[in-house]
């Protein structure tokens, strides 16, 4: 039996305001009681209008950032064109859903990217897959989306949003033993690709 909990200890979030996708998380990667790392990047680039938060077991997430990549250039030598979110997104459901009975990725991912339009995808180690105006993944989720649930506003601008996501992972550390050490923050909307990094201890924000 997959201990979920144990496989899920972090706290990520997404967010679609307007043209944008935004997407955070926490900066701490834990075995067992042990803090193992404390600036692990969470959030992967997969194209330059596109990322993946990741939340699970490392190698699972890492496989799975490197086969989202594949797909996506592998459609770019084919095509010409660039792969659209939702493809990107289905092809990964196939993956998890394939695998699960035989070798299942232990995995919470948020797929969020513009190609025309902002979108926002979660998926789960069952192959699960919906599409979100916001959501959360990890041990600290429940914290996060009772901030972003308290805060999101349709007409909200993308820097409301960007301190909205940050407020709601820093507000799960705070609670959340698994999360903690800082917030990693990617923007990406039409024509940007923005990442930034807050460290509370510091109050300093690098881009």
């Amino acid at each position: 039996m997959v201990d979920k909990g144990k496989a899920s200890r972090t706290t990520t979030v997404g967010l679609v305001v307007g043209d944008y996708v935004v997407l955070a998380a926490d900066k701490r990667a834990t075995a067992g009681a042990l803090i193992a790392h404390k600036r692990v990047e969470k959030i992967h680039r997969i194209t330059d209008y596109s990322a993946m938060t990741i939340s699970g077991l490392v190698a699972d997430a890492q496989f799975l950032v490197e086969q989202a990549r594949y797909i996506a250039r592998r459609y770019s030598i084919e095509t010409g064109g660039n792969i659209k979110i939702s493809s990107l997104a289905s092809h990964l459901s196939l993956i998890l859903t394939v695998y699960l009975r035989v070798y299942p990725f232990i995995v919470q991912l948020l797929l969020g990217g513009y190609d025309g339009e902002p979108q926002l995808y979660y998926l789960d180690l069952y192959g699960s897959i919906s599409r979100e105006k916001y959501t959360a993944t990890g041990s600290g989720s429940p914290i996060a989306l009772g901030v972003i649930e308290e805060g999101y506003r349709d007409d909200m601008g993308v820097d409301e949003a960007v301190d909205l996501a940050r407020k709601a992972v820093l507000t799960a550390m705070k609670r959340d033993g698994f999360s903690g050490e800082g917030v990693d923050v990617v923007v990406i909307g039409p024509g940007v690709y923005r990442k930034e990094t807050y460290i509370p201890e510091r109050k300093m924000v690098y881009k």
